[in-house]
C-alpha cells in the first residue's frame, strides 16, 4: 500500500510531453478562442495596412465584437469565471476609468480624448478573453505565436516595401508607421521568437525563426532607433541570461553576438551617426537632425512636468499632450506620458498594473516543477517585460496593446498552473486525514468489555 508520503510527493514533469502536464486542447468555448486568435492576428499583423483593397474593411473592429458575443454566448460555460479575474485586471479597469474621467473633464479637446480612450478601452475585451479562455500551455502558445509570426511578417512587408526609405517612417501605417514604434514592437517580440526556436524539434522551422529574428534585428536597425537599440541591448542581456547562461547554451550567445556584430556594421550606420548626435558630434544633414530631436525630446520632458504640476488629478485626455505641448509631439517617456494625459492617479494604477506581471514571473520562475518548454517562454516573458519597462523610458507607449498582452499571458498562465496544483491537490488531504483519523481511532480505541462468567 503506498504511504501518504508517496502520495504527496511532487515530481518534476517530463520535459519530453509537456501536453501532459498542461492537457491538450479541452474543447470549452472554441468559438470565441478562434475569434481570439482572430483579434490577436489582425491587431498585430495589420493586413488593411499594406494589402490593397482591406483597409476599407475594419476588421480589427469586426473580429473584437465577435469575440466578446462568442464570449458571452458561452457564459457559465468556461473554465474560468469572472470571479476569477486577479487583481491586475481590475487596476486595469480602474486605469481606462480614470482615462474616461481624464477624457470628459479635459481642458483642451474632449471630443478627441474621449474617441482615443474609446480606441484604447479595446484592450478590455483583449485582457479579459484572453484571460478566461486561454486555459492551457497549447493555447498561449498558439496566441504568442500568431504575434510573433505576424512581427515578422510586418517586418519582411517593410524591409520590402522601404528599404530607400529613411528609417521605415510610414512604410506600414496604423501602429506601425512610427519608426520608434516598430522598433518596440521588435523588441517585444524577439524573446517570444528566440523561445519557439528553441522549443522546434523541425529543422526546417528552427533555420525559418532563425532567419524571421535576423529579420527583426535587420529592421531594428534600418528603423535607426535609438531608443530601440538602447533596448534591444538591455533586453538582449537578460534573454541570453535566460536562455544562454541559466540554460547553458553558450553556443547561442556566442551565435547571437556574431550576428548582432555582423548586422550592426553593414546597416548600423544611420543608428551609430544618431547616437553620437546625442553628444552634438557630427556635421551631415542626418545627424543635425538626430540631435534636433534629442534636444525637443529633452524640450518635451520638461513640458511634460509642468503639464503634470498644472493638472496633477486628470491630466489633460488621451493623446492631448501633443496640443498642450505647443510642437505637436508626444512625450518621449511612458511614464510622463500616462501622468501628463491621465493624471498622477492613472500613472499609479499604470505601474501596479505592470508590476503585478513581474509578482506573477517571480512566482513561477521560483517553481523548480515546469518542463523545460515552460520555463523558456517564461524566460521569454521576463526578458519581454524587461525590455518593456526600459524602453518606455524611452518612447510614448502607453496605449500600444503589446505589453498589455504579455501581462495577460503571465496571469493566464500563473492561472493555469494553479489550476493545475489544486486538480492534483484535492485527494492528499483526504487520505492524510483519514490516515490520521484512522490513527487516532487505533490508539484511543476503548477497551472491549470482558465478558462475565457466571
Amino acid at each position: 500500500m503506498r504511504t501518504v508520503e508517496a502520495i504527496t510527493e511532487k515530481r518534476p514533469v517530463e520535459a519530453s510531453k509537456p501536453q501532459q502536464f498542461w492537457g491538450m486542447e479541452t474543447g470549452e468555448v472554441k468559438g470565441g478562442f478562434f475569434w481570439l486568435c482572430a483579434f490577436y492576428l489582425v491587431y498585430c499583423a495589420r493586413p488593411e495596412d499594406w494589402i490593397p483593397g482591406l483597409g476599407l474593411i475594419p476588421l480589427a473592429k469586426i473580429t473584437g465584437i465577435i469575440a466578446f458575443l462568442a464570449l458571452l454566448t458561452s457564459l457559465g460555460k468556461t473554465k474560468r469565471k469572472f470571479k476569477d479575474l486577479p487583481r491586475e485586471w481590475i487596476y486595469l479597469v480602474a486605469l481606462v476609468g480614470v482615462l474616461s474621467l481624464s477624457a470628459v473633464f479635459s481642458p483642451i479637446w474632449r471630443g478627441g480624448a474621449i474617441g482615443h480612450t474609446l480606441n484604447f478601452s479595446k484592450v478590455l475585451v483583449a485582457w479579459v478573453l484572453t484571460f478566461l479562455l486561454v486555459t492551457n500551455f497549447d493555447r498561449l502558445r498558439r496566441v504568442i505565436f500568431i504575434q510573433s509570426a505576424s512581427v515578422v511578417v510586418i517586418c519582411s512587408v517593410s524591409l520590402l516595401k522601404g528599404w530607400s526609405q529613411p528609417r521605415l517612417e510610414g512604410v506600414i501605417g496604423g501602429i506601425y508607421s512610427n519608426p520608434n514604434d516598430l522598433a518596440f514592437a521588435v523588441v517585444l517580440t524577439l524573446p517570444f521568437c528566440l523561445a519557439f526556436m528553441l522549443t522546434s524539434k523541425n529543422v526546417l522551422m528552427r533555420m525559418a525563426w532563425i532567419v524571421g529574428m535576423l529579420i527583426m534585428a535587420l529592421t531594428l536597425f534600418k528603423t535607426a532607433s535609438r531608443a530601440g537599440f538602447i533596448d534591444l541591448v538591455i533586453s538582449g542581456a537578460v534573454v541570453l541570461w535566460h536562455f544562454g547562461v541559466r540554460g547553458k547554451r553558450l553556443m547561442l550567445i556566442a551565435g547571437t553576438g556574431f550576428a548582432a556584430l555582423v548586422l550592426l556594421v553593414a546597416a548600423g550606420g544611420p543608428l551609430m551617426r544618431r547616437m553620437e548626435a546625442v553628444a552634438g558630434r557630427g556635421d551631415s544633414k542626418e545627424e543635425a537632425m538626430a540631435y534636433e530631436s534629442y534636444e525637443q525630446r529633452k524640450y518635451l520632458m520638461i513640458r511634460s512636468v509642468q503639464c503634470i504640476a498644472e493638472y496633477p488629478i486628470l491630466g489633460v485626455g488621451q493623446h492631448n499632450f501633443m496640443v498642450y505641448s505647443g510642437v505637436w509631439h508626444d512625450v518621449h517617456m511612458t511614464y510622463l506620458q500616462i501622468a501628463a494625459e491621465g493624471g498622477i492617479p492613472a500613472l499609479i494604477l499604470y505601474l501596479l498594473f505592470f508590476g503585478r506581471a513581474f509578482s506573477n514571473l517571480r512566482k513561477m520562475r521560483r517553481r523548480t516543477d515546469l518542463d523545460v518548454h515552460t520555463t523558456l517562454f517564461v524566460g521569454g516573458l521576463h526578458s519581454s517585460m524587461i525590455g518593456f519597462i526600459i524602453g518606455a523610458l524611452f518612447a510614448p507607449e502607453a496605449y500600444q496593446f503589446f505589453p498589455y498582452f504579455s501581462v495577460a499571458y503571465t496571469s493566464a498562465l500563473v492561472a493555469t498552473i494553479a489550476e493545475r496544483d489544486r486538480a492534483a491537490e484535492p485527494a492528499v488531504p483526504g487520505a492524510a486525514r483519514r490516515q490520521r483519523f484512522g490513527d487516532f481511532r487505533a490508539n484511543h480505541r476503548k477497551p472491549e468489555p470482558v465478558p462475565i462468567v457466571h
